[in-house]
């Protein structure tokens, strides 16, 4: 079924007036869907404008309210009425809502035969509604094309304006279902690639022409994507038809689909785009794909011209030519922004104020649709440049067609809802759709004249060309005449001569034959004589060959034993030297075990991990019996000369496999160990200082609470104990800030008591952990007495609190400047580089990582050494600490890539230069998940400037690219990696060369 009405009928369907939404209320007698209320029939005249609704308020005033008129030479077409069709798209489950969502129902329910779907508010109640299509999650892009937008570019081609737009939230796939280019798989291409190859194939290069502009509104500005100079592109309107067009954009003419799709590739890439929690890429710019067609219609031979407006005909003669039409169609393909939540998406910052301009922007068409909806006098189409660009869409003369995207999630069922009945509104705006054409006389009046010129002039050869032609032939006679007696007279002379010479012919070739019948006869004498010599010389040949044969096989077989031979000490050798790490592992870990074991007793039975303690030393002596076995064969080996005959060589190489297993095995069993160790030490740890801290903080506490600490659990509960002392620390912070003040509090920061200014810093940072109190923190001074304390003190514990302050106030973009301007990237630097405890440098790593993300900072960051006090801190080996490393990695890395796409940063990743490269591709594809998503980004983001791709190729980080792209659980990413590895020559030539297929 096709998704829009043809251009000169009105579709069957939905009202263009019904809301769509069935009555499915519980309790009713009858909770079935209502029949939708047939189309009622509209007349082709438009309405008249009612006299509070000026032209410059209407959606459009030249078609809707009666006032426009088509580009038909002469003629004013009143329009086909055309509603705007609307179309639902579910998009499937990602990972992540398959996990978060794994114990609910999606919210929707679709009905894709009925054209409906349900809208679940809980186990018991839903709404219905109904659309002109219902697209499931397994919907190819094709139907969705053939639905939704090819009915609108068969009626551009044939001459009138249409328009196909998609609206959801963020995240929903509105920018797969239009803008997907289709390189990696063909069968994804969006509906923009369809589009235009649906276009060039029905023009022709001689008389038609396509262009086409890519624009993007950014912050309520018009930008060009194919001139990125171009960033506030005016928006003209046509004062006699209200004609919305950007003279000023790039206007490219197309002449194939390739050059078409690198347009689309160049402006993508000059797109605004950043990572949210709802979507690694949103979009922050609503994208505009304005296709521009002319189209010259040619009359077929003998066809009369249809009277024009004054009564005549345009006949022109006897032939009756009929002068082209040209018509001038316009092809609107709009991909919003989604529309989001600050709350679920965690835009802060410049990103916070995108977010804010999006949801301006369609606010604002939500309420050009909703008056438009309802025929209300005025529609504010000036509240934004969206609603101007868009203004032929809606209540326009074009026709439309919506797609609006949905995600199955129950979390986001509120926006679900938000988006359905945008496109429920939609539905009820009415487009006067009309033909935009127009006779092309003065073309008609050059052919005709030039026809004549020719004529004539073909007219006038004809007659000379006959008269010369005339001439020629009396002449040629003539001169055949004479040429004929001359050749009789010749060929007499002829045939005498050759008479003669064939009888002297016969006599040479009899001599020939004799003397060739003596030559044959000597022939077959040296043919035989040189058959006898030759069998002589192969037989002696052959002796020669079997001899060096056989030398050549003794000579390799000898080779082939030594290099085994070597090759054999070799391996015991480095099984030697493996042993012998192994055993300076192996007494680490025990040292490390009784260093555990002195720990676990000073604790008496508030951790009760003894066993545990026993289980690990029992395993480690089993361990050391194992080592001691396998020295023992290693040295009954070693001792052993290297016989390698046939035989023994065999067993020899089985016995290498088995101890390379026995190897293998002992190293996982020695990495179990050592994490369990370092996990029982974390325990150990993080139990210590919560109890410390929860018995300083009751002493702390005024006696209004003291009842409350009472009650607290007991200490084999320690989630339910953390709790209640966090609430209670931040119930007394609370009235501390309220009756002492925040000046008090900085000022004790300095007081010679330690203790106190222990309990000082840790307030200080609970309150920077709140957003609302970090401006009043850093008016105050704390900044300056927080990075103070990271210089002058020596407490770990003070260091390792400040730091953490110090990286909550780096959170927010004006902080980070004046962070670096009082050098605190030096004195967290410094703090990197004294400090040992794991909590203090993932503190520490946590400042610089959120500084890495500031564009403005980098190079003076990378200059105060905050990269390579970054890369000294993986020396703690800390997964805490390893994952807010790669963080501030991946951060930098993302920044260096946008200023390279941007055109501002040229040159080699100042990453590179430091040396992280090495790291990087070294945890690339780490155990701990946080650590290697970082890492993978940061990898796809250097990859992404050319510039890197040679040091990327040396440093081993192209293996890694490639398994990004095959094995990277994140969809996102896994793309990123993909299209990266296409997109750069040098990763290309390389991959050809090591025959490797991405």
């Amino acid at each position: 079924m096709a998704f829009a009405s043809s251009p000169h009928k009105n579709g069957s369907g939905m009202n263009a007036r019904s809301t769509g939404r069935l009555d499915n209320r519980p309790g009713s007698v009858n909770s079935t869907a209502k029949p939708v209320t047939p189309p009622a029939t509209v007349t082709a005249s438009a309405p008249m404008r009612p006299k509070s609704a000026s032209p410059s308020s209407s959606f459009n005033t030249g078609t809707r309210r009666g006032s426009g008129g088509s580009l038909k030479n002469g003629s004013d077409n009143g329009g086909v009425p055309g509603r705007v069709r609307v179309a639902v798209r579910l998009r499937p489950r990602n990972s992540e809502e398959m996990v978060a969502d794994m114990d609910f129902a999606d919210c929707v329910e679709l009905q894709p035969e009925l054209k409906r779907l349900k809208l679940r508010k809980n186990n018991w109640d839903c709404e219905t509604y109904q659309f002109d299509e219902i697209l499931t999650e397994t919907a190819s892009q094709k139907r969705v094309y053939e639905v939704v937008a090819k009915p609108v570019v068969e009626s551009v081609l044939e001459g009138y304006n249409g328009t196909v737009m998609a609206y959801g939230q963020t995240g929903t796939g509105k920018t797969f279902t239009l803008g997907k280019l289709g390189e990696e798989d063909t069968a994804d291409r969006g509906i923009m690639v369809r589009a235009m190859e649906d276009i060039l194939a029905n023009v022709t290069s001689v008389d038609d022409s396509v262009t086409v502009s890519y624009l993007q509104l950014y912050m309520e500005t018009v930008q060009d994507l194919l001139a990125p100079e171009k960033d506030n592109i005016a928006i003209v309107e046509d004062p006699k038809t209200g004609d919305v067009s950007v003279p000023s954009a790039t206007h490219v003419e197309l002449q194939d689909q390739r050059s078409f799709v690198r347009l689309l590739q160049a402006g993508e890439a000059n797109r605004f785009a950043a990572n949210t929690k709802l979507n690694t890429e949103s979009s922050r710019s609503h994208a505009i794909l304005l296709v521009n067609v002319r189209k010259v219609v040619k009359p077929k031979v003998g066809d009369r011209e249809s009277p024009n407006e004054n009564g005549g005909s345009p006949q022109v003669g006897k032939s009756n030519i009929r002068a082209p039409t040209i018509r001038k169609s316009k092809l609107l393909i709009v991909d919003l922004a989604g529309s989001e939540r600050v709350d679920k998406s965690g835009s802060e910052g410049h990103t916070l104020e995108e977010a804010k301009s999006i949801n301006l922007s369609l606010t604002a068409l939500g309420k050009c649709i909703n008056a438009l909806a309802e025929n209300s006098p005025h529609v504010p189409i000036r509240d934004s440049k969206l609603t101007r660009m868009l203004r032929d869409s809606f209540g326009g003369t074009a026709r439309t067609s919506l797609i609006v995207t949905i995600g199955p999630s129950p979390r986001h069922r509120g926006e679900t809802a938000s988006t359905i009945m945008f496109g429920q509104r939609a539905m009820k705006v009415e487009n006067m759709v009309k033909l935009k054409e127009e006779f092309d006389y003065k073309s008609l009046c050059r052919r005709l004249e030039t026809e004549l010129d020719r004529l004539v002039a073909e007219n006038e050869r004809q007659v000379k060309a006959r008269q010369d032609e005339e001439e020629d032939y009396e002449t040629k006679l003539k001169e055949a005449r004479e040429f004929a007696a001359e050749a009789e007279s010749k060929l007499t002379t002829a045939m005498v001569s050759i008479e003669a010479e064939r009888k002297e012919y016969q006599q040479k070739l009899a001599e020939a034959v004799q003397k060739m019948e003596r030559a044959e006869k000597e022939l077959k004498t040296v043919a035989q004589d040189y058959q006898l010599e030759k069998k002589e010389r192969n037989s002696h040949a052959e002796k020669l060959k079997h001899q060096k044969d056989l030398t050549d096989a003794m000579q390799k077989h000898q080779k082939e034993l030594t290099d085994e031979k070597q090759r054999q000490q070799k391996e015991l050798a480095e099984a030697l030297q493996k042993l012998e790490i192994e055993r300076a592992q192996r007494e680490r870990l025990e040292r490390d075990l009784k260093e555990a074991t002195q720990r676990l007793q000073e604790m008496d039975e508030s951790l009760e991990q003894g066993n545990e303690v026993l289980e690990l030393k029992l395993l480690l002596e089993k361990e050391s019996q194992l080592r001691e076995q396998l020295e023992l064969e290693l040295q009954t080996l070693k001792s052993q000369p290297p016989k390698l005959p046939h035989g023994i060589e065999a067993k020899h190489n089985e016995e290498l496999l088995a101890l390379r297993r026995k190897l293998e095995e002992e190293s996982k069993h020695r990495e179990r160990l050592e994490e369990e160790n370092s996990r029982l030490r974390e325990q150990l740890t993080i139990l210590s200082e919560e109890g410390e801290e929860s018995r300083k903080t009751i002493d702390k506490v005024p006696s209004g609470r003291s009842s409350e600490g009472s009650q607290s659990p007991s200490v084999h509960k320690p989630s339910n104990h953390m709790r209640d002392t966090i609430n209670g620390q931040r119930a007394t912070i609370a009235k501390l800030f309220e009756q002492v003040g925040l000046q008090k509090i900085l000022s004790l920061l300095e007081s010679e008591d330690v203790d106190v200014r222990v309990h000082a810093v840790k307030v200080v940072a609970n309150l920077a952990a709140e957003e609302a109190n970090q401006e009043k923190i850093v008016e105050a001074g704390g900044l300056g007495s927080l990075l103070m304390l990271l210089q002058s003190s020596e407490d770990e514990t003070i260091r390792r609190v400040a730091a953490g302050a110090v990286a909550n106030l780096a959170m927010n973009e004006t902080n980070q400047e004046l962070i670096m301007a009082q050098g605190g990237i030096g004195l967290l630097a410094r703090t990197a580089d004294d400090a040992e405890d794991p909590q203090t440098l993932r503190m520490v790593a946590g400042a610089i990582a959120n500084l890495c993300g500031n564009d403005k900072l980098q190079i003076k960051l990378r200059e105060e050494g905050g990269i390579r006090a970054l890369l000294g801190m993986v020396r703690s080996r800390h997964p805490d600490v390893l994952a807010q490393v790669a963080r501030g990695i991946a951060n930098f890395a993302k920044c260096e890539s946008r200023g390279a796409a941007q055109g501002y940063k040229t040159g080699r990743s100042l990453l590179i230069d430091d040396g992280a490269l090495p790291w990087i591709v070294a945890n690339a594809n780490n155990d701990a998940s946080p650590i290697r998503r970082h890492i993978e980004l940061a990898l796809c983001h250097l990859a992404q400037h050319e510039v890197n791709a040679k040091d990327l190729v040396a440093g081993g980080a192209l293996w890694e690219l490639v398994r990004i792209s095959r094995e990277c659980s994140r969809e996102d990413i896994r793309n990123l990696a993909h299209r990266t590895l296409n997109a750069s020559s040098t990763f290309q030539t390389e991959l050809n060369r090591r025959q490797l297929v991405c």
